[in-house]
């Protein structure tokens, strides 16, 4: 079976085509062009599917909260405006005749390390991605739980300060701490020239010891929301993926930190590296259809 994947995201979309054993073939990135809106975004990406020839179905990864059902974007941020309420699956399969399945980016990423990458080996665990936010998916029996309306695990809104005033707009929530995002933000504080992860490495392997500081500072944040999640759902793994997770010593950091919060009875849970990449998106698009 040949399957149009395509992962679309705030900065970037993916597409290849994807075959039952995960191979991919015909791959492209290129610039959403996400503030042009949802309409805009939704028109380019079906005239670069019209670019491909020779597929069976088309399985799409999404940013944004997901109707899986009806293939429709219940609530995106302003990062894609207007793409509230698009359906997506509507749209494409009138275009292109094909069956269509979509689904939120990290329930996508997390099915994709599932069936092709980190997880293969797993039953239950739960996935995280540190990127602008930070994104969830909790996998029980290899499948994605989705909670009573379907939009379970946004654990970047767990909170993890106490409000002295709580002023809503994420203030006191994980994602404010442990993003990416705020990573970028204390390392400016220090030096104006870390506006993103590779800079900010590259200086502390230059012995910037301020900005090591800053990371150890971010990586506690990482780990205070890990050990509420650990402690609720106790897994078995838990996945971390997002650009800045490609550190393996970044990774090996957060872990250590973990353990010395999480009790004792749950010490055995393992911190694993997401294992593949930027295409972790549409090969989990792609086992929507293969898994049946």
């Amino acid at each position: 079976m040949k399957i149009l994947a395509a992962d679309i995201g705030g900065t970037n979309t993916k597409l290849c085509i994807c075959d039952e054993h995960g191979s991919i073939e015909q791959f492209q990135e290129y610039d959403t062009e996400s503030r042009q809106g949802g309409p805009h975004v939704m028109a380019r990406l079906m005239d670069k599917i019209a670019e491909y020839d020779a597929f069976d179905a088309i399985a799409i990864s999404t940013a944004g909260q997901v109707d899986s059902e009806a293939g429709a974007i219940v609530f995106a941020n302003s990062n894609i405006p207007d793409y509230t309420g698009m359906r997506v699956k509507d749209m494409l399969e009138e275009r292109f005749h094909k069956p269509v399945k979509v689904e939120n980016d990290v329930n996508a990423a997390a099915l994709g390390e599932a069936f092709f990458g980190a997880a293969r080996h797993l039953k239950d665990f739960l996935c995280l991605t540190f990127g602008t936010g930070i994104g969830g998916a909790i996998v029980i029996d290899r499948r994605v739980y989705k909670g009573a309306n379907g939009v379970a695990a946004e654990f970047g809104h767990i909170m993890t300060h106490a409000p002295a005033d709580f002023r809503g707009e994420g203030h006191y929530f994980y994602e404010k701490y442990a993003s990416t995002t705020a990573l970028v933000q204390k390392a400016r504080q220090i030096d104006p020239d870390c506006t993103n992860g590779k800079i900010l490495f590259a200086k502390i392997k230059q012995g910037n010891e301020q900005l090591e500081q800053a990371l150890h500072a971010w990586a506690d944040e990482v780990a205070y929301g890990l050990t509420s999640i650990i402690h609720i759902f106790n897994p078995s793994a838990v996945i971390v993926g997002g650009g800045v997770m490609e550190q393996e010593d970044l990774v090996r950091l957060v872990e250590a930190k973990t353990r010395v919060f999480v009790m004792q009875s749950y010490k055995d849970v393992k911190i694993l590296k997401a294992s593949l990449g930027n295409k972790a998106g549409v090969l989990g698009a792609a086992s929507l259809f293969l898994r049946q």
